[in-house]
C-alpha cells in the first residue's frame, strides 16, 4: 500500500464513522444554533454594534465556535483507537507516523467542514447573501481553522490516557479559545489586560477573518488574519507530526 492509499484510507475510515453517528451530527449542529437563534435572537432584538444587528454580528463567531468545539474534541478518538487496539495495529504497520497522522487530521477536517457548511447555509435564514467570493474566503478559513484545531486535539490526544483526563484538559482549552476570541462582543476597546489575552489568541483571527468575509466588518486586515491564521495552522501541524512519531 502506497502513503497515499493509506492516507485515503486513514481519512475513508474517520469519515464512515462520522456518517454513522447521526447523534453526533445532530448535536454539533443543535449547540451553535441555540447560540444564533436563543442568545443572539434575545440580544439582537435590542442591540445593535455599529449598524449591524447582534445576531447577525455573532453569526461568524458562532461558525467558528461549532469548528473549535468539533475539531479538538476530535482528539478523543484516538485515546478510543488505542483502547480498541485499532491505533496499535495502525501504528505497526509500515507506514510513516506523518502519514498516520495527515490521515487523520484530513478526516477529522472533513467532519468540521461538513458541519461548517450546514451552519453556513444558516447565513440565508438571518438574510445574509454570501457571493461566491466570499462563499469561498469563508470556507477558506474555516479550513485553516479546522487544520489548526484538529491538529491541537490530536496532539493532546496522543498525550493522554483516557477520554475523562482528555475532556478535562480540553474543557480548560477550548472556552477560553473560544469566550477570548472576540465570538460575542466587538475586541475594538477593551481594558488592556482583556485585550492581551484577546490579541494573542488565534482564534481572534479567525473570527475577524470570518467576520470580514460574511459582513464586510473586521478589526484588523484580512491580510494579517490569514497570515496568523496560516502560522497557526502550520505550527500545530508540525508539531502535530512530531507527537505522533514520539507516540506508543
Amino acid at each position: 500500500m502506497s502513503q497515499a492509499e493509506a492516507i485515503y484510507a486513514l481519512w475513508l475510515r474517520e469519515f464512515k464513522v462520522f456518517t454513522r453517528e447521526k447523534s453526533r451530527i445532530v448535536s454539533s449542529i443543535f449547540t451553535p444554533m441555540l447560540w444564533i437563534f436563543v442568545f443572539g435572537g434575545g440580544l439582537g432584538s435590542a442591540i445593535n454594534i455599529g449598524n449591524v444587528n447582534y445576531q447577525i454580528f455573532i453569526y461568524p463567531g458562532i461558525l467558528v465556535m461549532s469548528v473549535l468545539f468539533s475539531s479538538v474534541f476530535f482528539g478523543v478518538y484516538v485515546i478510543w483507537d488505542r483502547k480498541i487496539d485499532i491505533l496499535k495495529a495502525i501504528l505497526v504497520a509500515p507506514l510513516s507516523r506523518t502519514t498516520i497522522f495527515v490521515g487523520k487530521v484530513l478526516g477529522g477536517c472533513t467532519d468540521s467542514m461538513i458541519q461548517a457548511l450546514i451552519m453556513l447555509l444558516v447565513s440565508f435564514v438571518l438574510g445574509i447573501y454570501l457571493t461566491v467570493s466570499s462563499f469561498l474566503l469563508a470556507i477558506t478559513i474555516l479550513f485553516l481553522l479546522a487544520l489548526s484545531l484538529v491538529s491541537t486535539g490530536l496532539i493532546i490526544g496522543s498525550l493522554m490516557e483516557s477520554p475523562e483526563g482528555f475532556n478535562m484538559i480540553i474543557s480548560f482549552l477550548i472556552f477560553p479559545l473560544f469566550f477570548f476570541s472576540g465570538a460575542l462582543f466587538p475586541i475594538d476597546n477593551l481594558p488592556i489586560w482583556l485585550s492581551f489575552i484577546t490579541y494573542i489568541n488565534p482564534v481572534t483571527y479567525g473570527v475577524d477573518a470570518l467576520r470580514m468575509a460574511i459582513i464586510g466588518v473586521s478589526q484588523f486586515p484580512l491580510y494579517v488574519d490569514l497570515i496568523v491564521l496560516t502560522g497557526f495552522a502550520v505550527v500545530m501541524f508540525t508539531i502535530g507530526t512530531r507527537s505522533f512519531e514520539r507516540m506508543k
